[in-house]
């Protein structure tokens, strides 16, 4: 009998382990704080809506050489000015990420058809200071491909791998520091 009682009980049990209790699942309900011009909804169907289309718009390396050469491709480069003034790739137009506009992007590329070759921080190793590497989920990348879709392009390919600065035939190339004229 008792044999009979525990193969009865031992299944209960687990099923009340395995269960966690629904209070305690359940979300709290949060009224969202209203703001027009923040649209985290939309920012998440952005990107659920990119993920395929971006992974078939990664390049190679040569990949992104032989596009560059297109007529009327434009190279982004949504890193800080400072940081693309230290090595950045050649013909490539700085418009830092903090300042994505409607204006602004339409200043540095002509035509919302336009195609777009963008690169960050993480393509690049071997000079810390002008490619200082970001977290891989926060990623500049990430955040420039999503961003370019919410304003409207779509025509969008990222350099994919991780190239040594040193190595790459992706030519890079720095500006020369501007002189402050009160140091004479």
């Amino acid at each position: 009998m008792k044999r009979v009682l525990i193969l009865v009980l031992i299944p209960f049990v687990f099923s009340l382990v395995a269960k966690p209790n629904q209070k305690q699942t359940k979300k709290p309900k949060v009224e969202p704080i209203p703001n027009r011009l923040i649209d985290y909804g939309q920012f998440k169907k952005i990107v659920n809506r990119s993920e395929t289309e971006r992974e078939t718009h990664r390049l190679t390396e040569e990949q992104f050489l032989q596009m560059m050469a297109e007529d009327g491709v434009v190279v982004l480069d949504a890193r800080s000015e400072n940081r693309f003034r230290l090595l950045h790739i050649k013909g490539a137009v700085n418009l830092p990420f903090t300042e994505f506009t409607k204006d602004n992007l339409a200043s540095v590329i002509p035509e919302p058809k336009s195609k777009i070759l963008i690169y960050c921080n993480n393509n690049f190793e071997g000079n810390e200071q002008a490619f200082a590497a970001k977290s891989p989920a926060a990623s500049l990348n990430l955040s420039t491909y999503n961003s370019l879709k919410a304003y409207g392009y779509n025509n969008i390919y990222e350099l994919g791998p991780l190239l040594d600065v040193n190595q790459t035939k992706l030519p890079l190339v720095s500006e020369p520091k501007e002189t402050d004229p009160t140091s004479k």
